[in-house]
């Protein structure tokens, strides 16, 4: 079955005669549940929820393993962090994986006696790095700078150390890429970014095919109340529909911007995966279905890309990634990546692609 329609088809239950396609929220914080709890498929919403249940099959789907879905991205990255590690344990994660991510190593689990070993993305696996490591955390294509690694070879290593793997998958989504079936043991993603879309949500989750892990990772989730309210989960199975159609189009309008603005003299460092020339480019073919929303590139100074983002007017200035509307920010302004001043990281939407075409040139010329 193509992507196209296992997306569709995955968010969709089985209905009856008169019954609708996509059932609405269930709101609970109790149900009526009589004699032994263990019999009773619902019983507190801290718990578990019909509507998560949902989301979570339709992701299992596109995962190729089961899902947990968590409050936000953060939480369901926590979740593995927490559910894994312990006193004296060693993590192994990118010097350039998102920022939350190693703030969270570099200060809680250190805090925790935790040894944190870090390499680039960009890097050669490295058996060495793994001697003695419980977890390896990697994230590819990376945010902000779109380096790849080699999820398999990895894995490979990782395996023979007796490592776990976890692959923060947010940038490429399971439609592009699908950790497990490269060899991890955790698909983690924040599906606040591409996998929702339109900008309105924060949500994450959690995919393995260990049922002693999946265990592990939803008794964590309940202890911590980690959890995410129905409403929103539903939001996210309902934009989970067009998944498929929306990617296609970003994607499209990804290589086109990033190929355009590669033959400009006055941007430098483009990079995306699907670039032909990336550095990137065989080994993200080698893994990934598809390259993802997230265009970066570097302009002359961080005056030069203030006056672009001022100028450009089908390109908001937001942080985070993703959605329908295209969006774009100087990277540098939050601090605690290695980019310069004139850095931007561009999340391409929906639009047509000649209309960003001129927006753009009219915001560059302007600059």
């Amino acid at each position: 079955m193509n992507d196209a329609t296992r997306v569709v088809r995955a968010a969709m239950p089985e209905t009856g005669q008169g019954r609708p396609l996509m059932a609405g929220p269930v709101f609970a914080a109790p149900y009526r549940a009589v004699g032994d709890p263990a019999d009773v498929p619902y019983t507190y919403g801290r718990f578990h929820n019909p509507t998560w249940t949902a989301f979570e099959q339709a992701l299992a789907e596109l995962e190729g393993g089961s899902a947990l879905v968590f409050a936000s991205g953060m939480a369901a990255t926590t979740a593995v962090l927490g559910a894994v590690l312990s006193p004296g344990d060693v993590l192994v994660m990118p010097t350039d994986s998102y920022y939350t991510a190693r703030v969270l190593a570099d200060g809680h689990y250190r805090g925790l006696d935790v040894e944190v070993r870090k390499t680039p993305t960009a890097a050669a696996p490295d058996a060495r790095l793994l001697e003695g490591a419980r977890l390896l955390w990697l994230e590819t294509p990376s945010n902000p700078g779109l380096d790849v690694c080699d999820v398999r070879r990895w894995c490979e290593l990782a395996r023979a150390a007796g490592t776990l793997v976890a692959v923060d998958n947010t940038t490429a989504t399971p439609l592009g890429q699908r950790p497990l079936a490269l060899g991890a043991h955790f698909s983690v993603s924040s599906d606040t970014k591409a996998l929702t879309g339109h900008s309105d949500l924060i949500l994450g989750h959690v995919a393995t095919r260990d049922a002693e892990w999946l265990e592990a990772l939803r008794t964590w989730r309940t202890r911590m109340g980690a959890i995410a309210g129905p409403m929103e989960v539903w939001l996210a199975l309902r934009s989970l529909v067009t998944l498929d159609v929306r990617l296609e189009r970003q994607c499209a309008n990804a290589l086109g911007v990033a190929s355009w603005l590669a033959a400009r003299p006055d941007v430098q460092g483009v990079r995306y995966p699907g670039l032909p020339g990336d550095s990137s480019h065989r080994l993200a073919s080698a893994q990934m279905t598809r390259y993802g929303p997230v265009v970066s590139f570097t302009l002359a100074s961080r005056e030069a890309a203030e006056r672009f983002l001022a100028r450009a007017e089908l390109v908001t200035e937001a942080t985070s990634f993703g959605g329908v509307h295209t969006s774009a920010e100087r990277r540098a302004r939050w601090g605690g990546d290695d980019v310069s001043g004139g850095f931007i990281r561009m999340s391409v939407g929906c639009e047509a692609l000649e209309d960003l075409l001129v927006d753009l040139e009219q915001a560059l010329e302007g600059g």
